[in-house]
């Protein structure tokens, strides 16, 4: 049933994004053409136009991510906590289901904007001789990576994933802040949103509050210091213990806020 509701919010959500993406990359090109044909002082109209789309290209990348970061919002407090809910609960599907589908799909959107930026940026800077430097760059880049040992070519490889796991796990974490306030706030009869409000600000307060103390805690057992001085590691080995520990506390800042958006979604939703 997953699969179904991942579908449902891919086609959903695709009908905003894809052409958001594609004004993204319509306006990559103008801006390319604007840089190389417009500005150049000969015409003042002309000069303007090439001011006029580099502009829209400033505004669409904005749009794009400002809509992705909108539109996962918009589609949790529409499809769970306003009327659709009514029709959403009645469906054979858990609650994690629908928390999970939404998650998956912010995540992936949001990883999209961030390709869709660079290749449009990509665009913008391409040139007569953009496309020679590029092969040459990835010639040099393969050409380096054949001289690897094995060791090596398989540290990177797992730093890569370490980094994409980190980057998804993240993403879905801050996904999950607003999925938790919203539910909150809407377990409340009235003034919904501004006790959504309420409750993200309350839990930033609660996580740094309890950071603080976590990490003056730590200082005064004296571990830090210990681990420092007896601790004899190679610097690979403390690249993947870092990232291995970013991921543990994303996942734990991330699980939190899950169970409080599945608690306030089972226990105390108001759809009313």
């Amino acid at each position: 049933m997953l699969r179904k509701l991942l579908k449902h919010e891919f086609r959903a959500t695709g009908r905003v994004m894809l052409p958001m993406y594609l004004i993204l990359l319509v306006t990559a090109v103008g801006s390319n053409l604007a840089g190389r044909k417009m500005l150049n002082g000969r015409s003042e109209v002309l000069d303007t136009l090439g001011v006029i789309v580099i502009m829209a290209f400033g505004f669409a990348i904005a749009g794009a991510m400002l809509m992705s970061f909108v539109l996962m919002i918009q589609r949790f407090y529409k499809n769970l906590l306003q009327d659709e809910g009514y029709l959403m609960f009645t469906l054979p599907v858990s609650v994690h289901h629908h928390i999970w589908a939404k998650l998956i799909v912010s995540a992936v959107w949001f990883a999209a904007t961030v390709l869709a930026i660079i290749l449009a940026s990509l665009i913008v800077a391409f040139q007569g001789g953009f496309l020679r430097e590029m092969l040459d760059f990835f010639s040099y880049l393969f050409n380096g990576l054949r001289l690897l040992k094995a060791g090596e070519a398989i540290n990177g490889t797992v730093y890569l994933a370490e980094l994409a796991v980190l980057l998804f796990l993240s993403l879905a974490a801050f996904s999950l802040q607003f999925y938790a306030a919203l539910s909150a706030g809407h377990s409340r009869a009235n003034h919904k949103m501004l006790w959504s409000v309420a409750w993200f600000f309350g839990f930033q307060f609660a996580l740094q509050f309890a950071g603080s103390l976590l990490f003056i805690g730590l200082g005064r057992t004296g571990i830090p210091d210990m681990l420092n001085f007896s601790w004899d590691i190679s610097p690979v080995a403390a690249i993947h213990i870092g990232l291995l520990f970013s991921i543990g506390i994303v996942v734990l800042y991330g699980a939190i806020f899950y169970a409080v958006t599945a608690f306030f979604l089972k226990k105390h939703l108001n759809l009313e």
